[in-house]
């Protein structure tokens, strides 16, 4: 059994979410959950974000890259083709990041403000990547999804599913930025 005061002290840090509000672009660190993308459409349409910046590289499961398993969905929901960014090489979070990033830079695209949008679950180590790549002075406003398992920051706790995967956050949070409660390192 989770302890109650365990339960919300890694709720508040793994599932951030901020006010959105207009960006420069719309970033979406790839995964085979369509919910990112329809998410993504939907803030494009209220006209919160002139682009939308999908990333990710070739998913067996996809056969396909996530970018293009993306931008179709895009397409689907009135996203003009035009207005869809590529990065489709990224094969995890600090690459979406970083490739994200090139790409903004090749195509002259100047951010202050970015929204990402990501599966619930995900919010802080996207978070960070991004915040690690980008110019300090960026402002993020992250808007989450609920991914096709069904996790939010309300229920995360209730399945084994939910469990793992919002615990195996925490370790990757640690592998990526070699946060330990190990001071010896």
């Amino acid at each position: 059994m989770i302890l109650p005061q365990l339960i919300e002290q890694m709720t508040n840090f793994i599932f951030v979410e901020t006010k959105v509000s207009h960006a420069d672009v719309i970033l979406i660190p790839g995964a085979d959950h369509r919910q990112l993308m329809e998410t993504a459409a939907l803030i494009y349409k209220r006209g919160l974000a002139p682009f939308i910046l999908p990333s990710g590289g070739f998913n067996t499961r996809l056969q396909t890259t996530e970018w293009e398993y993306l931008r179709q969905i895009g397409l689907a929901y009135g996203v003009p083709d035009a207005r869809i960014l590529k990065e489709d090489r990224a094969t995890h979070t600090l690459d979406n990041a970083r490739f994200s990033y090139q790409v903004l830079q090749r195509e002259q695209i100047s951010v202050k403000a970015v929204l990402i949008v990501c599966k619930a679950c995900h919010a802080r180590r996207a978070l960070c990547s991004y915040q690690s790549v980008f110019p300090a002075e960026t402002t993020f406003f992250i808007s989450p999804c609920v991914d096709r398992f069904g996790i939010t920051r309300d229920n995360w706790f209730q399945s084994a599913v939910g469990i793992e995967r919002t615990m195996a956050e925490v370790s990757k949070i640690e592998k990526y930025f070699g946060l330990s409660m190990d001071n010896s390192r």
